[in-house]
């Protein structure tokens, strides 16, 4: 496989992923892991894991950021090149805002004839529902390795992913700090990542 046909993939691939995501980062992550770790297998599922926690405590957009550390991740892994690497980041990232680039700017253009037409209304009343599940998906999809064949899922939990109790408490705590606590996220992650090294 050259590395002109591994840009156009990697280009392809994420321009598609920003064209038919809805939702934010967080529901393209879905997206993101059934494209570079499914059908083009080019990180293993702990390496998508790891790429989303390095995403998340970064600054900017969880997507882009994931999209970022893929594209380099696939053309220094294939190359062994940083500077290549930085090539794949670039692809990645640029092929992923283009799409929400384009439709935002039509958009703005129309929107002020036809917000208050009955068909966008359906539209976004069908969206929202569809928004959750995605994000719920990439939850299932963090935790659980799940192998769809037709209908029938075949689901096992991934050892790498939680490789012990002590993962699964920290993720119990988080979601009750969040959840009932109403603390910061910022407050969590920080303290996830103190505990993280007193732990392991």
């Amino acid at each position: 496989m050259t590395v002109v046909y591994l840009i156009l993939q990697l280009a392809w691939t994420f321009f598609v992923i920003g064209a038919f995501t809805i939702g934010g980062g967080y529901a393209m992550l879905s997206l993101i892991q059934n494209q570079v770790v499914v059908v083009h297998p080019w990180i293993s599922e702990s390496t998508f894991t790891d790429i989303v926690a390095v995403s998340q405590m970064t600054p900017g957009p969880i997507g882009i950021n994931s999209a970022t550390y893929v594209g380099y991740d696939v053309l220094y892994g294939a190359t062994g090149s940083h500077l290549l690497g930085v090539c794949g980041s670039l692809t990645a990232t640029l092929s992923l805002m283009l799409p929400s680039f384009i439709i935002m700017l039509l958009i703005v253009k129309f929107y002020q004839k036809f917000k208050t037409s009955t068909l966008y209304s359906g539209t976004m009343a069908f969206l929202r529902p569809s928004v959750v599940g995605l994000i719920g998906a990439a939850a299932v999809i963090l935790i659980l390795k799940t192998t769809w064949t037709g209908f029938t899922p075949s689901i096992q939990v991934v050892a790498d992913n939680f490789p012990d109790w002590k993962s699964w408490c920290l993720l119990g705590g988080a979601f009750a700090a969040g959840y009932w606590g109403k603390i910061n996220p910022i407050y969590i992650i920080l303290a996830g990542a103190v505990l993280g090294l007193l732990l392991y």
